[in-house]
């Protein structure tokens, strides 16, 4: 499984690596210096002579996350804000891991392609297209299933044991917007009308949504 992994992350590099999402590397490293004031496209670069290993490489994914939580699912995420050597690279990996029953909600990444690769169990996967088509499938250890960038997409494993994804993504900081928490928990808050409107739901309705994505006090 260990081989079988290790190509699948080279090969997602090698085809995706021309077209990545985030632009060319003018250097051998730009490792990101995370506690720079200076904001750009991306991270400002530590001095070569202050970075090491440790800026990369990272040992996040390798345990299951907990998953005791509303959707059942987490997102453990091995970017550039977790790996800094990954600044100008063009590619992240996450590992993401469901309860039975577990969903991770219909959300888009914004700047990057996405491709996972099943650790363990079973999920019912899919994306929908511009055009309102669903493209989906049941993917089982060992698949991969691939949602292109920007199209809102999702896992859900219906099974009765935990499951376990690896992603990978054409860029170092691919983002992710959750459908529903976007719109039902953004700060300042979307006005009612806006989303009443929308899905053809009543202030009540919309007022229920938005107090279940309140934070917790």
């Amino acid at each position: 499984m260990a081989a079988i992994l290790a190509l699948f992350v080279l090969t997602f590099a090698v085809v995706l690596g021309p077209a990545a999402a985030d632009p060319d590397l003018l250097q051998d490293v730009c490792v990101a210096d995370l506690t720079s004031g200076v904001k750009v496209n991306g991270f400002t670069c530590k001095d070569i002579a202050n970075i090491s290993a440790a800026d990369f490489s990272f040992d996040g994914l390798a345990k299951p996350g907990l998953t005791n939580n509303t959707s059942g699912s987490l997102v453990t995420a091995a970017n550039v804000q977790k790996i800094p050597g990954l600044n100008t690279l063009g590619v992240s990996l996450s590992r993401i891991d469901y309860a039975p029953g577990g969903l991770n909600p219909p959300h888009t990444h914004p700047r990057a392609t996405e491709m996972v690769f099943v650790l363990e169990g079973e999920l019912d996967v899919g994306f929908i297209t511009t055009a309102n088509v669903l493209i989906s499938k049941s993917i089982k250890k060992g698949e991969i299933f691939v949602f292109p960038k920007g199209l809102v997409h999702f896992q859900k494993n219906n099974g009765k044991v935990p499951a376990a994804v690896i992603s990978a993504f054409n860029s170092q900081l691919p983002g992710t917007q959750s459908i529903a928490a976007t719109l039902f928990a953004a700060t300042p808050p979307v006005p009612d009308n806006v989303l009443t409107k929308a899905f053809q739901v009543g202030t009540k309705e919309v007022e229920k949504i938005k107090s279940r994505f309140a934070p917790k006090k």
